[in-house]
């Protein structure tokens, strides 16, 4: 039985192995996105991410179609949550932004709590 156990650390010890753990997967995620660097997938920065947010409530709000379907459909309860999430970014990182990224996210904040406003009336 403590053969079962043996190399098991979960709930053990000061979590030097799970850190252990975490950078060989760094690692390991590391080496395969450089093999797979020719992606034409956009530079993953702060801007990209909140405009990816942005896009997804976009979609939800109904303002542009869903890029694999191309229909267009409304959900508040997701398009809440998704600005809900920015809000939050907001918060969290407030001091931590460049102006650039800062003004990004409030524009993108002042729009789309607009438009929710819009479409929920």
């Amino acid at each position: 039985m403590a053969e079962e156990n043996k190399g098991s650390t979960q709930g053990q010890g000061d979590g030097t192995d799970a850190h252990k753990s975490d950078k060989e997967a760094k690692q390991a995620y590391q080496a395969q996105k450089q093999q797979n660097s020719s992606d034409t997938l956009p530079k993953v920065d702060m801007n990209t991410f909140l405009l990816s947010l942005s896009s997804s409530a976009m979609v939800h709000l109904g303002e542009v179609p869903e890029p694999e379907t191309g229909d267009t459909n409304v959900n508040l309860g997701i398009a809440r949550h998704t600005i809900d999430v920015l809000g939050m970014l907001e918060e969290k990182t407030q001091g931590n932004l460049t102006p650039d990224e800062e003004e990004l996210l409030q524009n993108i904040l002042f729009e789309l709590r607009m438009k929710y406003v819009q479409k929920s009336s």
